[in-house]
């Protein structure tokens, strides 16, 4: 008989992933690995510097846009987005549409490209492609279906700078919000062959037309040829969540979804339904895990937050019956997808095997230098 442990400093335990493992001490490899990454950040001095000279380098490039960046209308893109003005900056600004945003989102991002007058590209995806496509990896039972969506911002972000012969990308990942993720809770957002293997068990599509796509040998091409710099600059500050939501809302008139990412209606129904009804994942737990060791809340008043539903029963129904119908899924078939076995990603083709031979390589060839 196996003890379900929890960390004492977050909120993660061992019956939440295999991959979680608490020490002796009662601390999780989780929190581990976040204080080793914290501790190792410049001072705030030097990291104050780095993003003044980030800036500069952004600047000399004397183009029309002189960097890109993609925006969700969610916290951190939009952030970034008022950054970029405060320090001069001119993007071009992305938007991925994949049929899901809600009505606030596109409120939020038309407000903050308005008021800080910046130019944006809106990417359309092909929906009767995209559409087949989710319900593939629904059928396929694997649990990071947003890979779809992250793959496909991911390779239009990639083909547009390269169009536009931009150097920079801005990126919002941060470390102090983003820095916990289980490792079963997500899936390689690169692997191509992975979702085209899904796609193509678990539905009629034999090409996936105008749909973004990014394959391995492609990646390196770029990555060797086009040399694009992503940059965290969120990574450089100290960056609050909260800190951010405010100044956003007294400047841009930006207003709040109530949930990480749930300015996607599907996004909302997948983490706080989808997630926990059929692979047993609270994914507030990672975000809050993150946020505890970046000191930006206490663990009693995370379990606080825990204790909330996930979804409120109005919102369920509202999201469950839209969702469904614009997926042409009946309510019978969505709960044999929900009934149906959990399906590994790596039961399916997969880049998994290059990807760790090419890192191998880069990372002797930095070794012998």
């Amino acid at each position: 008989m196996t003890h379900t442990l929890t960390c004492k400093h977050c909120v993660l335990g061992t019956s939440d992933d295999k991959s979680i493992v608490i020490n002796k001490d009662g601390i999780c490899n989780y929190c581990l690995n976040f204080k080793e990454h914290w501790i190792k950040r410049e001072s705030e001095t030097k990291r104050n510097q780095l993003l003044s000279n980030l800036v500069l380098q952004i600047k000399d490039q004397k183009k029309k846009y002189d960097c890109l960046l993609g925006i969700s209308g969610g916290v951190d893109s939009s952030y970034l987005a008022y950054w970029a003005h405060q320090e001069g900056l001119s993007p071009l600004v992305v938007h991925f549409d994949n049929g899901w945003n809600s009505e606030l989102a596109v409120e939020n991002i038309q407000k903050i490209c308005t008021k800080l007058n910046f130019d944006l590209k809106t990417i359309v995806i092909d929906w009767q492609i995209f559409k087949k496509m989710q319900i593939a990896y629904l059928k396929a039972g694997v649990v990071d279906i947003e890979v779809l969506t992250d793959h496909a911002i991911y390779a239009t972000i990639t083909q547009l700078a390269k169009k536009n012969k931009i150097k920079y990308v801005i990126s919002g990942y941060n470390l102090a919000t983003e820095g916990i993720m289980p490792k079963g809770w997500v899936y390689d957002k690169r692997d191509w062959s992975n979702i085209k293997s899904i796609v193509k068990k678990h539905s009629d599509i034999n090409t996936f037309g105008s749909f973004p796509h990014v394959s391995f040998w492609q990646g390196l091409r770029n990555h060797f040829f086009h040399q694009q710099k992503i940059v965290q600059p969120l990574n450089l500050m100290n960056y609050n969540k909260n800190e951010a939501k405010e100044i956003l809302k007294k400047e841009l008139g930006w207003r709040d979804y109530g949930g990480k990412h749930y300015e996607s209606i599907f996004t909302k129904f997948y983490q706080a339904y989808i997630l926990p009804h059929k692979f047993g994942i609270d994914k507030r737990k990672a975000h809050l895990a993150t946020i505890i060791n970046s000191g930006q809340i206490d663990k009693k008043t995370a379990l606080s937050e825990l204790e909330k539903p996930l979804y409120p029963n109005a919102d369920f129904e509202q999201d469950r019956d839209y969702v469904l119908k614009k997926l042409n899924l009946s309510l019978n078939e969505f709960e044999n997808i929900m009934q149906s076995p959990v399906q590994s990603h790596l039961h399916f083709d997969t880049d998994k095997v290059l990807w760790n031979r090419y890192f191998k390589i880069i990372n002797l060839i930095k070794l012998k230098k």
